[in-house]
C-alpha cells in the first residue's frame, strides 16, 4: 500500500464528476487499498479517488477509527437511492480543504448501493455520523465538495484562506500534471 498525495482546495479537479468503474479488478482494489492508507495517515474517516487525482467513483470510509479501532469501508459506484426527509447538522472537514470546517446540513439517514470490492452489489442503510461521511465522499465523486453547501461568505473565507496558504507554501499537493481521468 501506498500514501498518495492529496487534491488540494481550490482546485478545479475537485469540481469535476467522476466515472463509473466498469470493472472492480486488482487495480482498483490496489486504488481503493492505497486509499485507505492515505485516509489514515492524514488522520481522515473519509476519502474520495478524486481527492488523489483518479476520477473513478471510488469511496473508502473508516468512522470507527474516531474510537479507536479499524473497520474500513470500500465503495464502487456508491449511489445515494433514498434519503431520510429529516435533516441532520454535522460540522464537517475534508482532507482537501485541510484545517477548514464549517456546518453542513444534510439528510439524517441514507440508503447507498454500491459494489464492494470484489465487484458484488451491495445496499446499506446508514444514519448519524456514517450516512454524514458516505454522502460526503459520494458527493465528491459527483464533483461537489462540503463548502458547496454553506454559504457563500464562509465559502468565500475558506478558499482565500487557503489560497493564502498555498502561495506562502504551506501546503503539499498532488501537481495537476499527475490527475488521472
Amino acid at each position: 500500500m501506498a500514501v498518495l498525495p492529496l487534491v488540494i482546495a481550490p482546485d478545479k479537479r475537485l469540481n469535476i464528476a467522476s466515472k463509473d468503474v466498469e470493472v472492480v479488478d486488482d487495480a482498483i482494489r490496489q486504488l481503493l487499498d492505497d486509499m485507505l492508507e492515505t485516509m489514515y495517515a492524514n488522520d481522515g474517516i473519509g476519502l474520495a479517488a478524486v481527492q488523489v487525482g483518479v476520477h473513478k467513483r471510488c469511496i473508502v470510509v473508516d468512522i470507527a477509527r474516531r474510537d479507536g479501532s479499524y473497520h474500513p469501508m470500500k465503495f464502487v459506484n456508491a449511489k445515494i437511492v433514498k434519503k431520510d426527509p429529516e435533516p441532520s447538522v454535522y460540522t464537517e472537514g475534508c482532507l482537501s480543504f485541510p484545517d477548514q470546517f464549517s456546518e453542513v446540513t444534510r439528510p439524517k439517514g441514507v440508503t447507498v448501493r454500491y459494489l464492494d470490492e470484489h465487484g458484488a452489489p451491495q445496499e446499506i442503510t446508514a444514519d448519524g455520523l456514517l450516512a454524514t461521511c458516505l454522502q460526503h465522499e459520494i458527493d465528491h465523486t459527483d464533483g461537489i465538495v462540503f463548502v458547496d453547501h454553506i454559504s457563500l461568505l464562509k465559502r468565500d473565507m475558506i478558499i482565500r484562506k487557503l489560497k493564502k496558504a498555498k502561495k506562502m507554501g504551506l501546503l503539499h499537493e498532488l501537481p495537476e500534471a499527475k490527475a488521472v481521468l
